[in-house]
């Protein structure tokens, strides 16, 4: 349960793990994590500039492995910003989606291809 909100978060093993499938997986919640993370830190940081990021989103594609253990291989990240490709903040908001804290916290041996798409390429 979240201390200041209350919400209540459930989750479910997958079928292929002997789950239900009824929820998302604790391994869902950590790509989940990752695409959040990114928009969110890139948000604060849009507003802080005076500038909003509304209709931005991550998609994040999980790929599990299961030798030598059943583990996340690889998240596969697709940002889209509606801001045009020759927006002035465009590397720094790339810089601060890439070095945010659920990124930074992920093991080095998962990997973790990410894309960004501008406004000019929707």
């Amino acid at each position: 349960m979240h201390t200041q909100s209350g919400t209540r978060l459930q989750t479910d093993a997958p079928l292929d793990n002997g789950g239900r499938g009824e929820s998302f997986s604790p391994t869902d919640l950590v790509a989940t994590a990752l695409g959040t993370c990114m928009t969110t830190t890139m948000d604060l940081y849009a507003q802080r500039h005076g500038f909003n990021l509304d209709g931005t989103k991550a998609v994040v594609v999980k790929h599990m492995e299961s030798q030598p253990v059943r583990r996340i291989g690889r998240l596969e990240v697709l940002v889209t910003v509606p801001l045009p490709a020759n927006h002035p903040q465009r590397a720094t908001l790339e810089k601060i989606a890439l070095n945010c804290p659920v990124q930074q916290s992920l093991s080095s041996e998962m990997d973790i291809p990410v894309s960004f798409s501008w406004g000019d390429d929707l």
